[in-house]
């Protein structure tokens, strides 16, 4: 007998796309509807009454969950990533996107009435914090729940996260072979996987060369918290001679810092950021930066979450990062 699979390959649709179709649930295009009607045609596909009565359940809508209600977030160029890759995975199953803000308690009750009454057919949730109130609201619903990031505290059946502790090991190490040996670093938020991940990746490569790794401020990832942490460090350490800033909004603020100090990048101190944002490559001098893949990490989410919706047993993914060198921190000549 034919598979659902095979109509859907024969039908060139999504394995979703086709399941819906064949159960005339919403959000299929008309000619998307006929190619898989022939493709089931063609094939001899005979739905099983089981499945169709799963399917049929379906309510065509997903949710992706934030916990920030600041209205930067919607100019943040590297959630605006993520939300691009999660609307072009979604296109290819033509289910709906739901976005919300879930940071107060109103917010996180909205999120919880609509899961009870299943007026969505899954959940992606953002980058959890310790005590993150979400987490119990994850823990609570029989829907799929995906995550992007691992949560610090909490058990993640299914998540999609980027190799944090790796790519700042990388980072540490190009500063390392460029001769630095002050090395300093700027941390995200301690409550936040990845930023505890990063702060693990910079200890890490210092410790194979006997350095301590202790030169750490903590900041929110932003510009002006960068800036902030930087002038700490250079208060605290004015001998320091290289920075690992845990974003590159981060690094940023620390560029503008040292420069208003008169220390000059790289020949006095040698910056490195993480994400491989646009503005690394404004900066003055270029940012060197670890890249991570952000578009693919909300794709992945999504795609992840298509894939449970049509009962799919998926594997959680940890993605690449590797490092893009620029004049902040040129390597070892």
């Amino acid at each position: 007998m034919a598979t659902l699979d095979e109509v859907a390959l024969r039908a060139g649709v999504s394995r979703s796309v086709a399941s819906r179709a064949m159960n005339n649930a919403r959000n299929v295009s008309a000619p998307k509807r006929e190619a898989v009607a022939r493709a089931a045609s063609e094939l001899g596909y005979v739905p099983n009454a089981t499945a169709r009565a799963l399917a049929t359940s379906t309510v065509g809508s997903v949710v992706l969950a934030v916990s920030n209600d600041d209205p930067a977030l919607f100019g943040d160029p590297f959630f605006s990533q993520v939300l691009v890759g999660v609307a072009a995975a979604l296109d290819r199953s033509e289910l709906d996107l739901t976005l919300m803000l879930t940071s107060s308690d109103r917010g996180r009750a909205r999120l919880e009435r609509l899961l009870r009454s299943r007026r969505s057919d899954g959940v992606m949730l953002m980058a959890l914090r310790r005590d993150d109130p979400l987490n119990r609201v994850a823990a609570s619903t029989d829907l799929p729940v995906v995550l992007g990031g691992r949560p610090l505290d909490a058990e993640a059946r299914w998540y999609v996260d980027v190799d944090n502790r790796g790519g700042a090991r990388l980072a540490a190490e190009h500063l390392l072979r460029s001769g630095r040996r002050r090395l300093a670093t700027i941390a995200g938020p301690d409550d936040l996987h990845a930023s505890v991940a990063r702060l693990q990746g910079f200890a890490d490569a210092l410790a194979v060369e006997r350095l301590p790794a202790d030169w750490v401020e903590h900041a929110d990832f932003t510009y002006e918290g960068g800036a902030r942490a930087m002038t700490r460090l250079l208060a605290a350490h004015p001998d320091l001679d290289g920075v690992f800033a845990a974003s590159d909004n981060m690094a940023s603020g620390a560029l503008r810092v040292l420069k208003a100090a008169g220390r000059r990048v790289p020949e006095d101190v040698a910056v490195v950021g993480y994400d491989d944002l646009e503005i690394a490559r404004h900066t003055e001098p270029a940012l060197t930066t670890v890249s991570q893949p952000i578009r693919a990490l909300g794709q992945e989410m999504a795609t992840m979450l298509v894939r449970l919706i049509d009962g799919d047993s998926p594997t959680s993914i940890i993605l690449p990062t590797h490092l893009v060198v620029r004049g902040s921190a040129p390597g070892a000549t």
